[in-house]
């Protein structure tokens, strides 16, 4: 197995902290990982992707032209990174601030409302889990036990009190997500 995945999106989302987790999360399962950031000088609001490669076996290079998975989280990225998605792979979006909607017919898309849902649970900084729990649910490459693990692992000790905060996120992540529905 090998899952060759790109998550994109503005500084101050979160991005490069779901894609460390996702790493994390594949060494404790034991499985090969690279992850490459990628980023602006600005510390918000510039763009920011990171690929995470999980594999049974080596990962050769972290350089990658096309994707399994793609998780988008600005309009931007839907624009620079969806026609990049393998035929066959899977797009992740939250519609929040999307004003051109994929329109891929060779993939599978799903949409979370992961901004909506942050903020219902009041708690905005946990955008990135709601996305995090989306993905594990519809592509279950780590299980959600090596997710915490990770979490830990990525998160400074004096943050660990979040964790239970995370982790309610990420299961509401899982609850509601949705295949969308594209119209001819």
């Amino acid at each position: 197995m090998t899952e060759e995945i790109i998550i994109a999106g503005f500084g101050g989302q979160g991005v490069l902290s779901m894609g460390k987790i996702l790493a994390y999360s594949g060494i404790m399962q034991e499985q090969e990982v690279s992850w490459m950031p990628s980023y602006g000088p600005e510390m918000r609001g510039g763009t920011a992707n990171v690929t995470v490669i999980l594999s049974d076996n080596r990962v050769s290079s972290p350089v990658l032209q096309s994707y399994d998975t793609a998780i988008l989280l600005n309009q931007q990225s839907v624009d620079k990174f969806e026609s990049m998605v393998k035929p066959g792979g899977l797009m992740i979006y939250d519609p929040n601030g999307i004003t051109r909607h994929p329109e891929r017919d060779d993939i599978r898309i799903f949409q979370v409302e992961a901004a909506a849902e942050a903020a219902r649970i009041k708690s905005p900084i946990t955008f990135n889990m709601v996305v995090l729990g989306a993905f594990i649910r519809i592509k279950p490459v780590v299980d959600l036990e090596n997710v915490i693990k990770g979490l830990r692992k990525s998160l400074p000790e004096r943050h660990h009190h979040l964790i239970p905060k995370n982790e309610e996120a990420i299961k509401r992540g899982m609850e509601i997500v949705k295949e969308a529905r594209l119209t001819a």
